[in-house]
């Protein structure tokens, strides 16, 4: 071995533009391997062109890639940043709604709504669920459910649309069409999104994939009404458990979100959807 082609790790690691522990740290996950190691002093030695794959980690991880798709990349295979593309998009998305949110609360203040309480009777409905990943993947799994149960009643028309009892004013997306967004009442990493349409009695024929007929609880709500898009609802959510919390009002799940505006020809501040939070018959003490 040609020891002028060597360079000592401190001396590399200045050339990477990294510290000598992300250097040992790296070459213990074998991203970048010491060239020669001295088995009687345990000195690790680079190359000069290693230079660039230590540069190009740097890269990456100033990207937020995680170290297991750098080694893929570094591999040869550079399609393995598409999950690190789609995963940052993620974000972003929930760093916008965020953002929105806290807009809105800068400039109305604390979120508040005018909450009453409403009893109503049970109803029968078609129900889809969506899985969910998180609280960030909802919005996606809500709209799969709804998009299944409108292609459900375009395929059956009339004879599944118009459920009574929907609750508190309900109103209808599109005409005749009632949806419901049914979601836990503390959200998870993995959960179930549910969304159901209501229907005056059982609807003869088939359902849509996975769909089922159940009865909706009937009972005690806390209701409230929010207007503006669906990704701020949980400003109203917020709310309406404040108002039951000062009145010791005990709650539980599912929250109900009852669709009232068309999407399609609302704008987003303007979408009115009726919020059902269930109660406990006992105080919570």
């Amino acid at each position: 071995m040609d020891d002028e082609e060597l360079l000592p790790i401190g001396a590399f690691a200045r050339l990477g533009r990294l510290s000598v522990k992300q250097v040992r740290h790296y070459g213990e996950l074998g991203l970048l391997a010491p060239a020669w190691v001295d088995e009687a002093t345990g000195y690790r030695y680079y190359r000069a062109s290693q230079a660039r794959v230590a540069l190009s980690i740097g890269l990456l991880r100033s990207m937020d890639v995680p170290l297991a798709v750098i080694a893929q990349v570094l591999g040869g295979s550079a399609e393995a940043l598409e999950s690190v593309r789609e995963g940052l998009e993620a974000e972003l998305a929930r760093r916008r709604r965020a953002l929105a949110s806290l807009e809105r609360v800068m400039a109305r203040g604390l979120p508040s709504a005018e909450v009453r309480v409403v009893v109503e009777p049970a109803c029968l409905a078609v129900v889809v669920r969506e899985g969910a990943s998180g609280e960030a993947d909802v919005a996606r799994a809500t709209s799969a459910g709804v998009a299944r149960l409108l292609e459900y009643v375009a395929a059956r028309g009339s004879s599944v649309a118009g459920g009574a009892g929907a609750g508190a004013g309900v109103g209808a997306v599109a005409e005749g069409v009632r949806l419901v967004g049914l979601f836990p009442l503390d959200m998870q990493e993995a959960m179930d999104v549910a969304v159901a349409l209501l229907v005056e009695g059982a609807p003869s024929g088939g359902l849509p994939a996975g769909g089922r007929v159940e009865v909706l609880a009937g009972g005690a709500f806390a209701c409230a009404t929010h207007v503006g898009p669906y990704d701020q609802i949980g400003l109203t959510v917020h709310a309406v458990l404040a108002w039951c919390a000062e009145r010791r009002h005990a709650v539980r799940g599912p929250i109900r979100e009852v669709y009232v505006s068309d999407p399609s020809v609302t704008a987003p501040e303007e979408l009115v959807t009726h919020l059902m939070i269930p109660l406990e018959e006992e105080p919570c003490w």
